[in-house]
């Protein structure tokens, strides 16, 4: 006779890898892929005593700031301490302007606490000073609250927006042009989606630029199996640092109105413009600057975040969109739909009116606060010149200049045995290579078929993030391993 631990184990589950969701099989997230989870092993490795070539794993795979060592902006902690313990606004140890934005934080939460629920839309006083703030940074150009979505993070609401995007079926089916290089956030949820995904590929030549020429004939061949329906920039660019120049913004602009195409815009690393000559350029300042022609028509919806930037707050998950020109009723839907998840965090909408309304001329925390500030970009600054040139002294490796963002995505030149190898094993060969270099020297890169690349290409992403004399040390360790790789596989 069966035990009844026998029987329990013996009947079929209903959840099994055959039944579940066969969309979320299809999701893949390179930034937290095998590489990543193979580095957490061997961390839990070096800790039991086993022996290694190294004595320690170097993140490099994701852009996470303050793992990686960067300090918090004190203004914002500090404002964040008071509003979520209220008791410190009778401490003479926070200076005025820190308690006066607390209070207007916490005067717009239920009950005057951040563990309230707030408005699906996010706290109506955020999503004031949210417009402020895009009113500013586009000089001038009008921005509406109702039109602020504040959000978890930006990815929340990229993906909100795709939900609304995405129907049909076989020809009709909606497709979303995302640019190869891509951040995996796109591929992972138009696979959720059951979206079709339309690439289109950045010009590694010109520095990961846009080409017009390309998005035509991406969509020209897309139309031929789905229905093309949005088009995504990430800019500043991740994975590949690229800024794109305003000619760009307006070229892309003037396509997606001829074409019929919805805009997203993800511009969470606007602050992060390092290269010389480059600015960042708002899509939505840009449209409204080419004239009611385009800002009247052209549908719109533009991201930003706490997390990257030179705030790196990426734990609190803040963040917000802003859409333009969506048809009213499709604005309820969006609304009903954010509805559905309640809120996105207080704590996060907090950190987010911070950003967009810090300290000013004259308050108390100005001055340390724009010290904090420049010191975080400029140090950036410093990190992507630093790699752009030690990975152009490699043989086998050419970086593109990190114009921006919080990454390089060099190329790197394989043998074919190693390709081969790599094959054999069932693995891309950059992801062999990645893998290698991690079990050598302890250093977790992402391979670049984890974001797309030209067939017949390979690279890898790495972050600029980690302090300066651990990125030397980073730094070394690639170009010791690449010269041993290529001759081991020569």
């Amino acid at each position: 006779m069966l035990s009844s631990r026998s029987l329990l184990f013996s009947r079929n589950k209903v959840l099994t890898i055959d039944t579940m969701n066969p969309k979320v099989k299809n999701v893949e997230y390179a930034v937290r892929g095998p590489i990543v989870q193979r580095a957490v092993q061997i961390e839990k490795e070096l800790r039991e005593g086993v022996k290694k070539p190294f004595t320690e794993v170097i993140k490099a795979n994701i852009g996470d700031a303050h793992a990686m060592g960067q300090k918090p902006i004190t203004f914002f902690r500090q404002v964040l301490a008071l509003c979520s313990y209220p008791e410190l606004l009778n401490d003479n140890m926070f200076p005025e302007d820190a308690k006066s934005r607390a209070r207007h934080i916490l005067q717009a939460c239920g009950g005057s606490s951040m563990g309230a629920y707030s408005a699906s839309q996010g706290i109506d006083c955020v999503r004031q000073d949210v417009a402020r703030y895009i009113e500013r940074r586009d000089g001038g150009v009008p921005c509406d609250p109702d039109n602020v979505y504040l959000t978890t993070g930006a990815s929340d609401g990229i993906v909100t927006m795709l939900k609304l995007l995405v129907c049909g079926e076989g020809a009709s089916k909606t497709g979303v042009m995302i640019s190869i290089p891509q951040y995996p956030l796109y591929s992972a949820a138009l696979a959720e989606l059951g979206a079709v995904q339309v690439n289109y590929y950045l010009n590694e030549e010109k520095c990961w630029s846009m080409d017009l020429r390309e998005l035509e004939r991406s969509l020209a061949e897309a139309r031929k199996h789905c229905n093309p329906k949005a088009l995504c920039i990430i800019n500043p660019g991740n994975p590949t640092g690229q800024v794109q120049s305003r000619q760009c913004i307006e070229d892309v602009i003037r396509f997606a109105a001829k074409e019929r195409l919805f805009l997203m815009a993800d511009e969470v690393y606007q602050d992060n413009v390092y290269a010389e000559g480059c600015q960042f350029h708002s899509f939505k300042k840009v449209l409204f600057e080419l004239g009611p022609q385009y800002s009247n028509t052209v549908e719109l919806a533009s991201f930003h975040s706490t997390s990257k930037c030179y705030m790196g707050e990426c734990g609190f998950r803040g963040g917000y969109m802003e859409v333009i020109n969506m048809d009213p009723e499709v604005k309820a839907q969006l609304t009903k739909l954010v509805s559905v998840r309640l809120c996105p965090p207080v704590p996060g909408q907090a950190l987010m009116d911070l950003v967009v309304n810090s300290p000013q001329p004259g308050e108390p925390s100005y001055t340390t606060f724009m010290k904090e500030r420049t010191a975080t970009l400029s140090l950036l600054a410093e990190k992507a010149k630093l790699t752009e040139e030690i990975l152009n002294t490699v043989p086998g490796i050419t970086c593109n200049p990190v114009q921006g963002a919080m990454y390089s995505f060099p190329n790197i030149s394989l043998p074919q045995k190693a390709i081969k190898d790599a094959k054999a094993l069932g693995q891309a060969p950059d992801m062999f290579y990645c893998m290698k270099m991690l079990e050598e020297t302890g250093i977790c890169l992402v391979p670049g078929s984890g974001f797309g690349q030209k067939d017949g290409t390979y690279h890898f992403r790495m972050t600029i993030l980690p302090p300066t004399d651990k990125l030397k040390i980073l730094l070394a360790k690639v170009n010791e391993f690449h010269q041993k790789f290529t001759q081991q596989y020569s």
